[in-house]
């Protein structure tokens, strides 16, 4: 979503730390591209001049100017900034400090997403909070709104309320406070009706909901594609209802990211959670420091960890972390590897996340690589007879020729996924020298990234060995590089070891 704002911003600040001292026409000059850039990202006018007053105000100071590194210094004051605009330190978590069931009510527009919303948190909150939620729809306008939400219950075993034909919403609501004290549900979420556009009816709905509910959490579901817009609809409803958090939906889209660094500075009101993708368990917690170090290329290794240890089964870690002990490293491995990348959200997901992965990822682009490599080569390794899979010397030219007709790929990508192994194999080796498994643990955790996939540490710029060197766009010694200045300390000390 940011790429185009990250692009625009990356090219002002390359060029500021290009020099060695700055003065303070410098400093203007840069704000005035950064604020051209926040204005075509579609972000507010109010909110981009008082970001721009701000961050000036701060830049030209004198320790700022006469610093060692004026740039590197003007880079903060842009990030502290952009935290502070997005939110602040504090990273908003939904409020279960009341008398169960805890109710949270979901309104927002039609078409912006809130049934599926609805869902993804009665699945984050059973998962990660441990907490027994019922999930009820209010919306009686939208055809088969109801039956929606059940089947969505289904797929993340969630309760959902049962459907009375006829029942308007407040009596709904009524009986799902009951159903909820009967049940002994601790939080009660619900899915009320939209519009296509704000109106006197859905408000005067919301507001006699409300009133029979008394919800701790009232979030507003707002698609960030809408830009502008939804910053008016998020203003509309705030005057209305009681607002307790936004939740935005579509943040894995093309849209330029204005209504996600205007929400809060216009609502006044915390952006809670990101909707990022299609499926059910593709929400996170809104978190400005890692949304202010994406923006500005920074990268956001804390959530790729995360994510690591959400997708990747312990069994499998540890059972590769043995192998690895051992200098072991087959095709199989390998194959287990891809999939936890899939799984991760694949190649992009993974890249943007890397600090400095910027020209990564532009180098992916040229070389029209996405996410159908990974299934090319999971389907390459699929078509190897399991002995070959265990042993890949035995792949001579004959055996090739049958994998790349097998795969539906040719020799040339069959051969590709070998040297990737071959290379992988080689940074095992390198791993065992550097400390083993217990090296990598003390930087990303045990059976994180470090111990389970360590052919990402080969991706450009990270641990010496060039695992995914083999893959067009991503690798080699020639390929793009990790500015070392965005690494994390530990990962700096370890790749400065011999």
């Amino acid at each position: 979503m940011f790429d185009n704002l990250s692009d625009r911003l990356g090219g002002v600040f390359d060029r500021l730390k290009g020099r060695g001292a700055l003065k303070e026409q410098d400093v203007r000059d840069a704000m005035r591209e950064v604020r051209v850039a926040l204005l075509e990202a579609d972000v507010a006018l109010p909110v981009a001049r008082r970001f721009i007053d701000a961050v000036t105000e701060k830049a030209v100071g004198s320790e700022v100017l006469k610093s060692i590194t004026p740039g590197q210094q003007v880079v903060k004051i842009v990030n502290d900034e952009l935290i502070e605009m997005l939110g602040g330190d504090e990273t908003p978590e939904l409020n279960f400090a009341a008398k169960p069931p805890v109710v949270i009510m979901m309104v927002g527009l039609q078409g912006s997403g809130k049934t599926t919303t609805t869902a993804k948190l009665g699945k984050l909150i059973r998962e990660k909070h441990g907490k027994k939620a019922l999930m009820a729809s209010l919306d009686v306008n939208r055809p088969a709104a109801q039956e929606q939400l059940a089947v969505l219950g289904t797929q993340v075993d969630v309760a959902t309320l049962p459907i009375v034909a006829g029942q308007q919403p407040v009596d709904i609501a009524k009986r799902a406070m009951e159903s909820a004290r009967l049940q002994n549900a601790d939080v009660l979420l619900l899915d009320t009706a939209g519009r296509l556009h704000v109106d006197e009816a859905l408000m005067a709905e919301m507001k006699a909901v409300a009133g029979v509910s008394a919800p701790t959490e009232v979030l507003l579901v707002v698609d960030s594609l809408t830009g502008q817009d939804a910053v008016n609809v998020a203003q509309s409803f705030s005057g209305e209802v009681p607002l307790t958090g936004v939740v935005l939906t579509r943040m894995d889209g093309d849209a330029r990211g204005g209504a996600a660094l205007s929400m809060r500075a216009v609502t006044g009101k915390p952006i809670k959670f990101a909707g990022t993708g299609e499926k059910l368990d593709a929400i996170e917690v809104f978190d400005p420091k890692r949304v202010a170090g994406r923006i500005l290329g920074m990268g956001d290794v804390v959530s790729l960890v995360e994510k690591a240890a959400a997708t990747i089964k312990e069994e499998e870690a540890e059972a590769l972390a043995k192998r690895m002990a051992k200098g072991q490293f087959d095709l199989n491995d390998l194959r287990m590897q891809l999939k936890q990348m899939q799984n991760m959200g694949g190649l992009g997901a993974l890249a943007g996340m890397m600090p400095g992965m910027k020209k990564a990822k532009a180098a992916m682009a040229a070389s029209n690589m996405d996410d159908k490599v990974l299934v090319h080569m999971d389907a390459i390794i699929g078509s190897m007879t399991p002995k070959e899979r265990a042993r890949p010397e035995l792949m001579n030219a004959k055996r090739k020729k049958r994998v790349a007709a097998g795969s539906g790929t040719d020799v040339q990508t069959v051969n590709k996924v070998l040297k990737m192994h071959q290379e992988m194999g080689r940074a095992m080796k390198q791993i065992r020298k550097m400390g083993g498994l217990k090296g990598l643990a003390s930087l990303f955790g045990s059976g994180g990234l470090g111990a389970a996939m360590p052919g990402l540490g080969g991706m450009p710029g990270g641990m010496p060995g060039g695992g995914m060197g083999g893959m067009p766009g991503l690798g080699g010694p020639k390929g793009p590089t990790v500015d070392p200045d965005t690494l994390p300390p530990d990962l700096k000390d370890l790749l400065n070891k011999k």
